[in-house]
């Protein structure tokens, strides 16, 4: 077990050494992972969408190199590549500070990045690093992107495998009375979960068993985004820019959303080209407020993880 990181002053996001305390398989291709930690009493339980940055740890040397100061990525970038931990994102799925546990689902990806290699490989007592929200630091920490407006009272949620923790996240905190859709796109049959939702909602899970990523969640977003929108949908003269999602990330999320079509927020996430083709869509042809939507290409087809 690493030892414990003290900040010397409150900041947004602080180093969290962890060890894994459970791994539970949830499906031929996810698996939760719960991690515990000293100091985990002092992770921000904020709920939604919550990013967070794993650090799996190095053959031979762990995290003996990793810097925690103020400037550790200034400092991580500068060290040399058998020094440099891996760091990936992943979305909590369940934080329980007073238990001192963190709950992050992850899409297994077989071994060939180093993330996904950890997370295979990972047993009671493997070692990690989580760079995660602090529960001393009294402003908001970020790493959260959804924001539906004031008076929302329709939401459309969709993404791929790599979308479903946070979507999962996000239904949980809800309100009881909250009302839309959620369109998860999975791998195969068997990767449907049971996550909970508010009674008004309808989750739909699409497994694609072999076909293309987008095959069935752009025909099955635009449909609900129909249903959702009924007759406000009025297609826009808006021209947007174009996002080269070969060499630019795709993320456009409103800090603080104001406008929307009647209630009507969409919050998407998933394989850039897929959710470049629904921001388009949402935005042209159905003239939704590009404040009231937030689009993220979590990553990129054919394009290997680091």
């Amino acid at each position: 077990m690493t030892q414990t990181v003290v900040p010397t002053e409150a900041t947004p996001f602080r180093f969290f050494p962890v060890e894994v305390s459970r791994v539970t398989r949830l499906s031929p291709n996810f698996l939760r992972v719960t991690f515990t930690g000293a100091d985990l009493d002092r992770f921000a339980n904020n709920g939604w969408d919550q990013r967070i940055k794993l650090i799996p740890p190095l053959p031979g040397s762990g995290h003996d190199h990793l810097p925690t100061g103020a400037d550790w990525y200034t400092q991580w970038r500068g060290l040399p590549d058998e020094h440099r931990n891996p760091i990936r994102t992943y979305t909590v799925r369940e934080a329980r500070p007073h238990l001192r546990e963190v709950d992050v689902d992850m899409v297994l990806h077989g071994v060939n990045g180093p993330a996904s290699r950890w997370a295979v490989e990972a047993r009671p007592g493997s070692t990690a690093c989580i760079l995660g929200p602090n529960a001393d630091f009294t402003g908001g920490s970020g790493g959260i992107d959804f924001h539906p407006p004031a008076g929302t009272h329709r939401i459309l949620l969709g993404g791929d495998e790599t979308a479903v923790p946070a979507i999962a996240s996000i239904l949980a905190g809800l309100p009881a009375d909250a009302r839309g859709e959620a369109l998860l796109e999975v791998p195969e049959s068997a990767d449907k979960l049971e996550i909970a939702a508010p009674p008004g909602f309808r989750v739909t899970w699409l497994a694609r068993d072999g076909a293309a990523h987008g095959t069935y969640l752009i025909p099955e977003i635009e449909a609900a985004a129909a249903r959702l929108l009924g007759d406000c949908i009025t297609p826009a003269d808006v021209t947007l820019e174009d996002v080269d999602v070969d060499e630019e990330i795709l993320w456009e999320v409103p800090d603080a959303a104001a406008g929307s079509i009647d209630g009507f927020y969409a919050w998407l996430a998933g394989e850039a080209a897929v959710i470049k083709t629904l921001r388009r869509h949402l935005v042209s042809s159905c003239g939704v407020d590009r404040r009231a939507v937030a689009f993220m290409g979590y990553w990129r087809l054919g394009r290997a993880e680091c």
